[in-house]
Parts: C-alpha cells; structure tokens; sequence
C-alpha cells in the first residue's frame, strides 16, 4: 500500500471521549426539560454533528431547538470534555510508528478543533499531527468532504496517496464522497457489517493492527 498520509477521525477513533459527550448530552438535553437518552443511543450519535446528534435524540418536532442544544453542549464541554477524554492505548503507539514509517498525519472530526489540539498538547502529541480539521473550519460538517479534502491538500499529498481511518459511516461517507481509501476500526460503537456497503480497505479490531497494514510494523 503506497500511502504517504493517513488522516484520523477523533471520536471513537484516537480516543475514548464517550463520558464526557454523555455528560454534555444530559446536561444540555436537562436544561432543555427533555427527557433524558438511554446511554447506548446516545453512544450512536457519537461522531454526528450536534443539530443532528440533537434531533436523532429528542425528535424533528425538537429540530428549532437545536441552535440552544449546541450552546449549552459546547459550554458544558469546554468546562468537563478533556478530562473526560481517554486516549486509546494503542493509538499512541500506532502514531508513533507510522510517524518512524514517514508518513504525514491529520485529524479530520466534528468536534472544534481548539479542543482536540488542547487534548493533543496534553497528551504531547501536538507536533504528530501536521494538520488538524476540526467543526470550526468547514462550511458543513462530515460526510461533505470538504474538511478531509482540505486536509489532504495541505498535507502535501493527493487523494490516491492518503487514507483516511474512523470508526462510523459517517467517516466511510465521508472518504466515499472525498474519493479516499477508508479503514475502519472498530473500537466506536459501529459492527462491521455497517461498513459493507462502503467497501474499506480494512476492517480493523483496533488502531494496534494498523501500521502492520500499512507496512510499518514496530
């Protein structure tokens, strides 16, 4: 396989941040007085954008409201999402190793970038990850390509060359639309029978088999 990037989801994907989008869910959806979401069907949300995250729990009769879910989520995010966020283990090393293979990195998500470079300092990851697309920089959130093709432009490399990985349709729309491989890991709360359809690369348990894939083994 003769890539030369490899762009990442966030959610789901680098990290474990299911505690604190659950905990912004509820608060937000209680300071709307709406009745509270089961935590698996809020976990399938995960990676949507937050008018649609907030219809898919409360209802198209609720899409009016959507604008005062997305302020009262964000603000209680940027008080308790970092700390809530749990890097995946064998992300760290499957960074690492595709960096010593050479290849360039990026972050594609729906979640603000601010956060996630916050999260990435924290981590001392900052400098692996050339490029960093977050809800802030596009015009329309995932599955429109716009963020991934960007990112991939500004990496250096064309399209046939970068791969992107993530854990949810949303992502493999997203890479379908773009005109990218896609890899799916299945560390997110998506089967792999749901990625059929889109015809990945790989199906991967974790993020631990991907550099073996890519060639770069530790």
């Amino acid at each position: 396989m003769d890539y030369r990037a490899v762009v990442f989801d966030f959610d789901y994907t680098l990290v474990d941040s299911s505690e604190g989008i659950l905990d912004c869910i509820s608060y937000a959806l209680d300071q709307l007085g709406l009745p509270a979401v089961s935590a698996e069907r809020a976990c399938r949300t995960i990676g949507l954008s937050l008018p649609e995250i907030f219809v898919e729990l409360a209802g198209t009769e609720q899409a009016a409201r959507s604008d005062e879910f997305g302020r009262l989520f964000v603000d209680r995010a940027d008080r308790v999402m970092n700390e809530m966020t749990r890097l995946y283990p064998e992300a760290r090393a499957a960074i690492e190793e595709l960096l010593e293979c050479g290849l360039r990195l990026g972050i594609v998500s729906t979640k603000y970038r601010y956060r996630i470079e916050r999260f990435l300092e924290s981590e001392g990851l900052r400098t692996a990850f050339a490029v960093v697309v977050g809800r802030e920089d596009v015009p329309v959130p995932k599955p429109d390509p716009y963020g991934l093709v960007d990112a991939i432009a500004r990496l250096g490399v064309v399209r046939q060359q970068a791969l992107y990985v993530g854990d949810s349709v949303v992502d493999a729309e997203t890479a379908s639309r773009a005109g990218v491989d896609f890899v799916a890991v299945l560390s997110g709360a998506t089967e792999a029978g749901e990625f059929g359809p889109y015809a990945p690369v790989a199906v991967l348990p974790s993020l631990a088999e991907l550099p073996e894939l890519l060639g770069c083994p530790g």
